[in-house]
């Protein structure tokens, strides 16, 4: 294999990795929702997140280049828990965290 093929197949991402993109995709969720939410809730949201990512890891990976199918995974698994947490709208908290996300 080239260096230039193995360059684009990197492997899985690291803890700290799937960590700052759960943090940065909850962020860019946030903002979209126009609302006010407490920084505990914020990171307990992370944590949640990060806690659905790693046992499903696999297949986030498999799918990585499909943010569609990516945002149904985060709206079936982990959109209920974030959204009792917050003390939003569900619908509101998928529709904008697929706006933030791309799918």
């Amino acid at each position: 294999m080239k260096a230039n093929e193995q360059k684009h197949t990197a492997g899985l991402p690291t803890a700290r990795k799937i960590r700052r993109a759960c943090s940065n995709e909850l962020y860019r969720t946030v903002k979209r929702m126009k609302v006010w939410i407490p920084k505990e809730k914020i990171e307990k949201a992370e944590s949640i997140y990060y806690k659905k990512v790693i046992p499903n890891l696999i297949w986030i990976y498999e799918n990585r280049s499909n943010r569609k199918l990516q945002a149904d995974w985060w709206e079936e698994n982990v959109s209920a828990e974030i959204a009792e947490l917050w003390e939003v709208d569900r619908a509101a908290l998928c529709a904008a965290f697929r706006d933030a996300y791309g799918g």
